[in-house]
Formats: structure tokens, sequence, C-alpha cells
């Protein structure tokens, strides 16, 4: 399904779900990678590139024999630039964010609106990388990503990226419960105007609802509110709170397409489940 980020470019969610962008910008379905998993990716990234770079420097002393010491170095000097600021800058715009060690970890690099990387932005956290992660070993990296909460380092900063778990939009289905006093009027309410999109937002609002700061919570659950009030019928009880009203249409939107499922000779009797 296609979803409107900041600046109204139109761009293809991963998972076939609208991420849903707060007052706050914050894309709800972009999980940032944890800590020691995002460490872990890049303790594989500079594995593989010492591999590279003895390698390289291997093949400088090979080729440096009977060649003057000024084309070694400048060989030396091109594979360690390739090495360490070509390899990740090529993998994650190419790849559309993914290193090797983020490929093998499940992680991605995106714009913090949600975008694909780019190339300069590749290309700024490569080059940033080389003094907060090699000239320093780690240090300045390690500390700029344990004291922000997206465990973003310096070179996330200046390219405007951050890293976050791919797979987390295929984790197992989450568990959205019918609020009991709205049960009734769910049943008999008209859903079928209900789009996709707006539902898919509605989810992503509810289920991250406790991650929210509290005016986010109150001035999306209205807007959320007021866009779903105009695809169903009836309104809901007077004095409502949005977060039960959006949960109970998406609890009874589930249970009736379980439902039709059930009755076409789908296995598995109808959950109810959202």
């Amino acid at each position: 399904m296609r979803v409107n980020h900041p600046g109204g470019e139109a761009r293809e969610d991963v998972y076939g779900t609208a991420p849903l962008v707060t007052g706050d910008a914050v894309v709800l379905d972009l999980r940032p990678a944890g800590f020691a998993t995002r460490a872990a990716a890049i303790a594989l990234d500079v594995i593989l590139q010492l591999i590279l770079l003895v390698a390289l420097a291997v093949a400088a002393t090979w080729i440096g024999t009977g060649v003057d010491m000024a084309a070694t170095m400048a060989f030396a000097t091109a594979a360690m630039v390739l090495v360490l600021v070509g390899y990740p800058t090529v993998f994650e715009t190419v790849s559309r964010g993914r290193s090797l060690g983020k490929l093998a970890l499940g992680l991605r690099v995106v714009g913090t609106d949600g975008s694909p990387v780019r190339f300069l932005q590749a290309l700024a956290r490569a080059l940033a990388a080389v003094v907060e992660i090699w000239l320093t070993t780690g240090v300045i990296a390690l500390l700029t990503s344990m004291i922000n909460r997206d465990g973003r380092r310096v070179g996330d900063f200046i390219a405007g990226t951050m890293v976050v778990e791919e797979r987390a939009g295929r984790r197992r289905e989450e568990f959205i419960a019918m609020p009991p006093h709205l049960a009734a009027w769910a049943a008999g309410a008209e859903l079928s105007r209900l789009t996709p999109e707006t539902a898919a937002s509605v989810r992503q609002y509810v289920l991250r609802y406790t991650e929210l700061a509290e005016h986010t919570r109150h001035e999306m659950g209205l807007r959320l509110a007021d866009a779903v009030a105009a695809q169903i019928s009836p309104p809901p009880p007077p004095g409502t709170a949005p977060p039960h009203y959006l949960a109970a249409v998406l609890a009874e939107r589930r249970r009736r397409h379980e439902l039709n499922a059930w009755i076409d000779g789908a296995p598995g009797p109808p959950n109810g489940r959202s």
C-alpha cells in the first residue's frame, strides 16, 4: 500500500502496513535497532573489513616488490579508503541500507522519515565511521549510541538516518482486544467503508499507544478517530475515548473477517482477534 511521508512524497511500505508519522515525526512501525544487535552487526562488518585490509596489505607487499615506495603507499591508501569508506557506502546504497553485517542481523539503515537511505547519506555515515569507529576504536560511536533513545551514532545525526529492525514487521501478529463496553455498539456498526489504509494506521496507533508521549496520544487519537468516523456509522456512544473507539473498530473488523473465512470453509473457528 502507498503511504504519505513528510514532504508529501508517497512511498511503498516494506511490510504492507502504513507507517504512521506522529506529530514528533516518529514513524511508528520502524523499531530502532537494539544496542546489542547493532553492536553485533558493526562487529561483523569490522571483521570483514579487517580481513579485506589484511588481504590488500599482502597484495600491496607483493606488488611493492620492485616498485618504488610512493606507488606502494598510493596503492595502500587507495585500498584503505576503498575498504573503510567504499564498502559501507556502496553496500548501503545498493542494498537500500543493508551492509553484510546488518543483513545477517536483520537490520537496515533508513532516513529518519522512513525513506530509503541515499548515496550521500551512506557516504556521510561511512566518513563519520572512520573517526568514531576506527580512529577511536568505537568509543565515540558507543557513547553516542548509549545516550539517545534511538541508538543513533554521530554518523546517523550527520546523515539524518537511523538503524531499524527490518524483521520487526514480520513478528507474530499482536492481539487487540474488544473493549467490553463497546462490543454491542461495534456489532451493529457499518464498517464496509473503512479503508485498509485507515485500518492499518489505526492499528499502528493502538499497538504503539503506550510508547507515545501523552500529547501525541491525544492529538493522534483525535485525528484518527475523526478519519474513522468519516468512514463508518453510527458514531460511538457519547464520551467514548478515541483509543477505545479505535480498538473496538479493529476488533470488530477482524471478528467479521474471521467469521466470513470460517463460513467459507477456512479451518478453525473464528476467535475474534483484531
